[in-house]
């Protein structure tokens, strides 16, 4: 990043030599950068698990067949929970939701298959909107936790909260159905392949 900066000012210096004016921008893209990373105390790793069971309605201890060690690594908008070394489930803005890397939660959720037309805007962020949707698999509430998925690899691109139930989302023509959590590529994904 710093050495991008160095060669924007270089090639700026130069052409203030030859009197043309231009404009340099730059794109940060490690904005992912950890904070903060630490072991919680006991009472706060409790309390950790317990919201994870009551949110997700997963058993963490279960999956792992003993007591995983869990560590908490901070970002500057998110908090991404390592179970075991593997960074399991993120928190932004007050939400638990899985990580990608989540296999074995992700593998029960609904999916919704996406035309390879939307699977850009999903990977930038955006949210899922009717007409990209191809097809819906399974049945959920409004609120509920999907897997977005990419309609010719069948790859997971994001988890999203669904806006409307499964009936609604399987009849609507237009207008936001999912909102988009945790897609590949952003912060959260990024800071977890650096852990």
């Amino acid at each position: 990043m710093f050495s991008t900066f160095l060669a924007g000012l270089l090639m700026l210096s130069s052409c203030m030599k030859d009197r043309k004016f231009i404009c340099v921008t730059f794109r940060f893209t490690h904005m992912h950068r950890i904070v903060r990373r630490y072991f919680p105390r006991r009472k706060e790793k409790k309390l950790l698990l317990e919201n994870i069971s009551r949110i997700l309605g997963i058993n963490v201890e279960d999956m792992f067949k003993s007591r995983p060690r869990v560590e908490i690594v901070e970002t500057a908008k998110h908090r991404i929970f390592v179970f075991d070394d593997c960074p399991l489930i993120a928190e932004s803005e007050g939400q638990l939701f899985p990580t990608l890397l989540f296999e074995e939660y992700l593998s029960d959720l609904p999916k919704i298959v996406v035309d390879m037309g939307a699977v850009p805007h999903v990977c930038n962020g955006a949210n899922v909107m009717a007409p990209g949707i191809v097809k819906i698999q399974g049945t959920f509430a409004a609120g509920s936790l999907v897997l977005v998925l990419d309609e010719r690899n069948q790859k997971a691109l994001a988890v999203a909260q669904a806006l409307v139930d499964s009936e609604m989302a399987k009849t609507s023509k237009k207008g936001k159905l999912f909102r988009n959590l945790h897609y590949v590529s952003d912060d959260v994904w990024n800071a977890a392949k650096e852990l």
